[in-house]
């Protein structure tokens, strides 16, 4: 078991068997064809530190068309304009400034620098939400994937950029370091790089397995984006720890030796070797977890239908995906998925083919408990979902344990 990252073969940690693509999401016309599917293997390469699938999938296939739009998400546009203002406020931006971001989505988060009147380029290689980025939002869109080389041919024409952002999609990237060299590239002498992307520690304490899909290729520590950074000539000089999705890490990346690391890079550091970051036993008990979790969720299902209980589910999430599948949850257990995105609704779930409503047939319908596969949005959700819990609704929180609300 080999990975073009590591320099050495990689320890297998967990099989999660073969999965439909987390965003493959099926019409109509599609049910009559099988699906495909592919392992889907969690490995560990310990001069790294570094947690990864084993599984690679071509981009093209995973993001040239891609169903999830961040601004579905309250919680996503909150964090983005606290971040920009923050930004705004610290940085001097001019009419010659500019900030890019990389995996920039329908705008999400670019919006805010407009309005601040900052000078900005989206790049997303999705051109279905490219082109909501352009048409509704205004935001100068580049349809390419980020890498290197075209880091430095933006370079090239002039556009250095003073803020990079890259939320969300590090993980996401086959090839780590060319991508951070064309960060390198791309930054102006004294830029910053910002890049938020899921953080292991949390996966591997909270059991969040469903983070694993094949659009998740990295799964990252401080350590591991460390040793990573100053392969390409870059170092981390800050790290915050975020909320969203589960436990993130926000890392601030700037040019090697340009300016001092934060007390915080440090400190986080040396608890990650404390914990054991480096080494491979300390993410083997994950595993046994992941286990017991899937057979006390499924063993609650399956007892409040034999009791006679309508269960439906909320979030068509990649997520989502990883749960059902892995457990074997479907039309038996639940009678149907809800999502905001009206770019989901109509469809059927990848591998388990449950139909995707709007969030009102929770209402309509009236399920007597929801499985909620979005638990990463869990507070917002629960609070958008308040008439249907005052009417005696309830929710399966499912990670990092069992419980119902």
């Amino acid at each position: 078991m080999s990975s073009q990252v590591c320099p050495e073969p990689l320890v297998p940690l967990l099989t999660l068997g073969r999965m439909p693509l987390a965003n493959a999401f099926q019409s109509d016309d599609m049910l009559a064809a099988p699906e495909r599917r592919y392992p889907l293997t969690l490995a560990f390469c310990p001069s790294l530190a570094l947690v990864q699938i084993v599984e690679r999938i071509p981009p093209d296939e995973l993001f040239s068309d891609y169903p999830y739009f961040s601004s579905m998400s309250e919680g996503m546009l909150k964090s983005a304009e606290s971040l920009v203002d923050r930004l705004y406020a610290q940085r001097h931006f001019g009419a010659d400034s500019l900030v890019v971001e990389i995996a920039s989505n329908d705008g999400y988060l670019l919006q805010y620098y407009k309005k601040h009147g900052v000078p900005v380029l989206g790049i997303e290689p999705a051109a279905n939400i490219a082109a909501v980025a352009e048409k509704d939002r205004g935001i100068p869109t580049l349809i390419e994937f980020f890498s290197q080389g075209l880091g430095e041919r933006l370079a090239a024409e002039g556009r250095v950029a003073d803020v990079i952002h890259a939320n969300n999609v590090f993980a996401h990237v086959p090839d780590p370091i060319g991508f951070l060299r064309g960060i390198a590239a791309l930054l102006a002498p004294a830029g910053v790089a910002v890049v938020e992307a899921p953080y292991v520690k949390e996966m591997i304490d909270n059991v969040e397995f469903d983070t694993i899909y094949h659009e998740h290729l990295f799964y990252y520590s401080l350590t591991s984006v460390s040793r990573l950074c100053e392969a390409a000539g870059l170092q981390v000089i800050d790290v915050e720890r975020l909320e969203i999705h589960g436990g993130s890490l926000r890392y601030t990346i700037a040019r090697a030796n340009s300016a001092p690391a934060s007390p915080a890079v440090a400190a986080l550091l040396a608890e990650e070797m404390a914990w054991g970051v480096d080494n491979v036993d300390s993410y083997r008990p994950f595993v046994a977890q992941v286990e017991r979790l899937k057979q006390e969720l499924l063993s609650y299902l399956r007892q409040a239908k034999q009791s006679g209980k309508r269960i439906a589910a909320y979030g068509a999430s990649a997520k989502g995906t990883t749960l059902l599948n892995y457990c074997g949850i479907d039309n038996t257990l639940i009678d149907f998925v809800v999502d905001r995105s009206p770019y989901k609704q109509g469809l059927y779930t990848p591998g388990t083919r449950l139909k995707i409503e709007a969030p009102e047939a929770l209402m309509q319908r009236r399920p007597d408990e929801v499985l909620l596969l979005s638990w990463n949005f869990a507070d917002e959700i629960l609070e958008q979902q308040a008439e249907y819990r005052e009417q005696g609704g309830r929710f399966i929180v499912p990670v990092p344990r069992l419980r119902v609300i």
